[in-house]
């Protein structure tokens, strides 16, 4: 009974709220506010790809891009039956407006077919009323992508933009910016520390400093470099036991 109680006290330690979805409002612009300004901007008969290193913000954006016009978000390697259903049964009418395929790099041989014909769909039906915005990403440029050459040269038929990672002074600016608009006392040796040996993606280190508040007020302590390793090695607890 108290092991359980510990591991039910322990989980209640980590909870973590849920963080909001992806949206534009909440992406750290950095170099790529070109990118997002088109990507706010894509309508119905336009397409574009993005490419970029992990951690840059391409699945941000594209579930930015569909949050904002009620569309399909598709992860190329997770979601290809979802991918097959709607190319196979595309509606005819009232179908989704804007469209998003993640990860291409990532798709299976199959996948990718599906995401020929789906730029075939997009071009049939243009800027019609039942068109759709159309947007990929992957890790390289089209030119680069290890695919058939007939989808490669549709993955550059939009504009074509490369999303830069954020610098360490940028990741700062942003960490500083999101614990203050939370009112939370976050001091620089923390974030300093998380830049140092946390993930490089952004918005990991948001979940982190979510769950560092919500550990710091259940453990009745205060926000500090010690806690937040302490609370990282009671999650590292928590999933080996």
């Amino acid at each position: 009974m108290v092991v359980i109680l510990r591991r039910l006290m322990k989980q209640l330690l980590l909870d973590i709220v849920t963080p909001p979805a992806p949206s534009f409002d909440n992406m750290v612009a950095g170099e790529n506010i070109a990118a997002i300004q088109a990507a706010r901007s894509l309508v119905p008969g336009q397409t574009m790809y993005v490419w970029g290193q992990d951690g840059c913000g391409r699945s941000h954006l594209l579930q930015a891009f569909c949050a904002q016009n009620d569309g399909r978000y598709l992860n190329a390697r997770h979601d290809s039956a979802q991918l097959h259903a709607l190319v196979e049964d595309f509606p005819q009418e009232l179908g989704p407006r804007s469209i998003a395929v993640d990860d291409i790099h990532l798709a299976s041989d199959e996948t990718l077919g599906l995401v020929f014909r789906l730029y075939n769909l997009w071009r049939e039906r243009g800027s019609s009323a039942n068109g759709f915005a159309l947007m990929v990403s992957g890790n390289r440029p089209p030119l680069q992508m290890q695919c058939r050459e007939d989808l490669r040269s549709r993955l550059g038929w939009g504009p074509v933009f490369r999303l830069m990672p954020l610098s360490d002074e940028q990741k700062m600016a942003a960490l500083i910016r999101f614990a203050q608009q939370q009112s939370i006392p976050l001091g620089t040796d923390v974030i300093k520390w998380m830049l140092t040996h946390g993930s490089r993606d952004i918005r990991v280190l948001f979940d982190w400093i979510t769950a560092l508040d919500h550990y710091a007020l259940t453990t009745h302590r205060t926000i500090s470099l010690p806690l937040l390793k302490t609370m990282l090695a009671d999650r590292n607890g928590q999933e080996s036991s």
